[in-house]
């Protein structure tokens, strides 16, 4: 590792990310909307690792160790309101991942993030939402069989199989289902109009 203190500092983003998500979690208010003060968080740690990535390049493993580069993933993964900082993040993961020295999960997951906020099919089937149906479900995805080939040549489970998980994790949170599904349908295609990810 090059990077020891440029390490602790991505992995202590992560914690006030994670522990911030787990106080919603507590007060049963994760998943009701995207709420203020997380979205600061998202940000901010956005921009701190931005100017990261600005002085070493993509925080790889070889640069930061495994735990900092996942920590990396994640703070990117959850900068959603930064679509410009997602898609450099994306070329240099990309990079990252030919050379061996990043997880092409995390790359499928930032892929598959940035094709639903641009309305396009995910490859991978890490993406999920609420249905008509009131039930956790994978966003738009282009074959069943593709992306379960996909899934299963970087190590994944099947989609069927995620998708019970992600429903059982949901149930954990105490998350639930918006209570007017097309009202926060079109909420959220004016969010993505507003910070740039649709025209």
């Amino acid at each position: 590792m090059k990077y020891k203190s440029i390490a602790e500092r991505i992995i202590a983003l992560k914690k006030a990310d994670l522990e911030f998500r787990d106080s919603l979690i507590r007060k049963g208010q994760l998943g009701k909307g995207y709420n203020k003060e997380m979205a600061y968080i998202h940000d901010k740690n956005a921009h701190e690792l931005d100017e990261i990535i600005d002085t070493i390049g993509y925080p790889t493993i070889d640069k930061v160790g495994k735990e900092a580069s996942e920590a990396a993933w994640l703070i990117i993964q959850h900068a959603i309101e930064q679509p410009n900082f997602l898609r450099k993040c994306l070329k240099l993961l990309e990079n990252a991942v030919s050379e061996n020295k990043a997880n092409p999960i995390n790359l499928a997951y930032l892929t598959d993030r940035i094709a639903v906020s641009e309305n396009k099919p995910q490859l991978y089937g890490t993406q999920f939402d609420w249905d008509e149906n009131r039930e956790l479900s994978p966003n738009l995805f282009d074959d069943l069989i593709k992306v379960n080939e996909r899934r299963k040549s970087i190590g994944l489970n099947t989609l069927e199989e995620q998708t019970e998980l992600i429903r059982k994790r949901a149930k954990a949170e105490n998350q639930l289902p918006p209570t007017d599904y097309n009202k926060r349908e079109q909420e959220i295609e004016e969010w993505k109009k507003k910070v740039g990810w649709i025209k």
